[in-house]
């Protein structure tokens, strides 16, 4: 999916929000960083490659990575090609809300074709991405899922049409 800077195009390690302790920080030190930006460049790397690399044994290695994907810092995951799996129509979709956006945005990150979800300041209250087998598809879920959810407003619909460039090597900065 073409949505460079925005987490979800950061596979096959992803940083995600701590749902479970809202608004803690999570301290990364320099050594968690470096693990971190190895395990972007190859997320099948062996525990043994990267405290080699960084300086750490296998163990202190595998330990930091399970404290950070137990804290909600980053997930290790496969990363596809949805159109090589048969879904030709993904799409970005603004939506304009009213009253409460928070309970918008969780309906909306219940919708199985919704893969990415954000709620912003400006034009839109919140943004999806989704990913449809077809037209057709991306039509039933604006008509029926999305625009029927109470305090949706409005939409406006961003189809991709050509993925021109997905990184997920932006490192821990």
């Amino acid at each position: 999916m073409a949505n460079p800077g925005l987490p979800h195009a950061v596979g096959p390690v992803s940083f995600r929000v701590n749902q479970s302790r809202p608004g803690a920080a999570f301290q990364l030190d320099e050594l968690s960083k470096a693990i971190i930006e190895k395990l972007q460049q190859d997320g099948r790397r062996s525990y043994a490659g990267i405290g080699k690399a960084v300086g750490l044994s296998e163990a202190a290695v595998r330990q930091r990575v399970q404290r950070m994907v137990d804290a909600g810092v980053m997930q290790i995951v496969a990363v596809t090609d949805p159109m090589q799996l048969g879904f030709a129509r993904q799409a970005m979709i603004g939506i304009k809300c009213t009253g409460d956006t928070t309970k918008v945005a969780q309906k909306l990150a219940e919708l199985e074709s919704v893969d990415y979800v954000v709620l912003t300041a400006g034009s839109f209250d919140a943004i999806v991405e989704v990913v449809c087998e077809d037209d057709d598809s991306l039509l039933e879920l604006l008509n029926t899922q999305i625009r029927s959810l109470p305090g949706v407003i409005s939409t406006e619909t961003l189809v991709y049409l050509k993925l021109v460039k997905q990184q997920y090597n932006w490192g821990t900065r």
